[in-house]
């Protein structure tokens, strides 16, 4: 499909910069340096939603080779999985009202766009989604391990955070997408836990509220490097080793 750019409206491109502007002036502060690069790299700004196919795409592909596949909305595992092992990152099309500022039963564009794409200019992040989205089309078959791939997905693409120079700082679009849980999760009283492969994959998540804790990473090259290790140990859970 298509983006349909054309088809915003006034009040559409309105709401895209009052939650783009309201991030904005907490993230640089709060945000991966990655991430926050990632930005001005991808040249979103605060006038108009991105148009993929002029603007987001050729800045993409020009400096990892990826691009934004616009999708209706939610996709089945095995489209979604594909689409990331090809480099393609899926992102709705739809944008919320202004009614709806603060909160969505599911991702729009602004999440998926926002949230996901800046980060899709860092080559060692690409790595990892692609990389990561392979492993999940070998284990297709098995529901309990997609299940289990899901939760390091959602505890690191979406709720991820990462140190840097001593510092907590947000990568996951989740996060960063979500005014009120940008403040949350760097709160001292909210439990942090180390990257680690056995706890991501065993961890459950909240899809309705915040999370009850978060997994923080050294670096993106840490991500990369754990996806030999997340197929490892998937294959001991099921007793394929």
């Amino acid at each position: 499909m298509q983006q349909d750019f054309n088809n915003y409206t006034p009040s559409d491109h309105q709401v895209w910069r009052t939650l783009f502007e309201r991030q904005m002036e907490q993230l640089p502060l709060m945000a991966s340096k990655t991430y926050v690069e990632g930005i001005q790299k991808v040249g979103f700004v605060a006038d108009h939603i991105p148009n993929f196919e002029t603007e987001t795409n050729p800045r993409l592909r020009a400096l990892t080779g990826w691009e934004v596949e616009p999708v209706t909305g939610l996709i089945p595992k095995r489209d979604f999985f594909e689409l990331l092992a090809n480099q393609k990152f899926p992102a709705s099309t739809w944008l919320r009202t202004p009614e709806q500022l603060d909160y969505l039963e599911e991702p729009d564009m602004f999440h998926d766009t926002f949230g996901h794409v800046p980060l899709l200019a860092h080559q060692p992040f690409c790595d990892f989604m692609s990389e990561l989205s392979k492993v999940a089309l070998r284990w297709l078959d098995v529901p309990e391990a997609i299940e289990q791939i899901g939760s390091l997905y959602w505890y690191t693409v979406e709720f991820g955070l990462i140190e840097e120079e001593n510092r907590l700082k947000i990568y996951g679009g989740g996060i960063l997408s979500s005014i009120g849980e940008s403040t949350y999760c760097l709160r001292a009283d909210v439990p942090k836990i180390r990257f680690d492969v056995r706890a991501l994959l065993a961890s459950p998540y909240h899809i309705d509220r915040f999370q009850d804790h978060y997994f923080v990473i050294n670096s993106f090259d840490e991500l990369y490097r754990s996806v030999p290790d997340i197929e490892a140990v998937l294959a001991e859970m099921h007793f394929l080793v």
